[in-house]
């Protein structure tokens, strides 16, 4: 069963984002779990050199990236770009390699009819470069957000969003299994080849 670990792309105690987030999380069939980015110090490469131990909410959200078969990232967009707090917390994923592979998929959310749009184009492209396998299908750009969530219990109540919403997450668990069992079958070619004897 695929364990989802999701990040969100705001800290703010009611983000419209928090709720979509909290709304997928409840969609997923599976264990689940949410990082928290709001401890990170400012990247800094010189508190992660070579022979150097790295601050520890570093460390744990590597390990908590490291031990997730999925990523879901939703977040909002701040000025046609990613918020600044998640950019950094993916600036310390970058040269770790947790997330080399690893199947993600990313949702903004807006009160804009765009949808957070820019964000999540820049988004996808940074986990490309991280060689995260963005998984199109799962990703999702929701246009405005402000009707479509309760603010008594921050949850999306929209039914068509939620729709989406269990549809993209569909994608990422069929996608997260396919990686899978690609990932076993080479293993097991890789195996294979090792127990053949050399030829004399």
């Amino acid at each position: 069963m695929t364990r989802l670990l999701a990040v969100s792309g705001s800290l703010r105690a009611r983000s419209a984002n928090g709720a979509v987030l909290r709304s997928a999380l409840e969609l997923f069939d599976g264990p689940t779990a949410t990082a928290d980015i709001g401890a990170l110090p400012h990247f800094n490469p010189d508190l992660d050199g070579e022979g150097a131990t790295p601050p520890a909410p570093v460390a744990a959200l590597r390990t908590a990236v490291a031990g997730a078969d999925a990523l879901l990232i939703v977040s909002p967009e701040y000025a046609h770009g990613v918020p600044g707090v998640l950019k950094n917390a993916l600036d310390w994923l970058v040269s770790s390699g947790e997330c080399v592979g690893k199947p993600v998929a990313v949702i903004t959310a807006s009160p804009f009819p765009t949808g957070g749009d820019h964000a999540n184009a820049q988004l996808r492209e940074t986990l490309r470069m991280m060689t995260g396998k963005v998984v199109a299908d799962a990703c999702r750009e929701i246009p405005a957000i402000g009707p479509k969530i309760d603010p008594a219990t921050e949850r999306v109540t929209d039914g068509p969003t939620l729709a989406d919403l269990r549809t993209a997450l569909a994608h990422l668990a069929t996608a997260t299994a396919e990686a899978a069992e690609a990932a076993e079958a080479a293993e097991a070619a890789e195996a294979a080849t090792a127990d053949v004897p050399a030829t004399p």
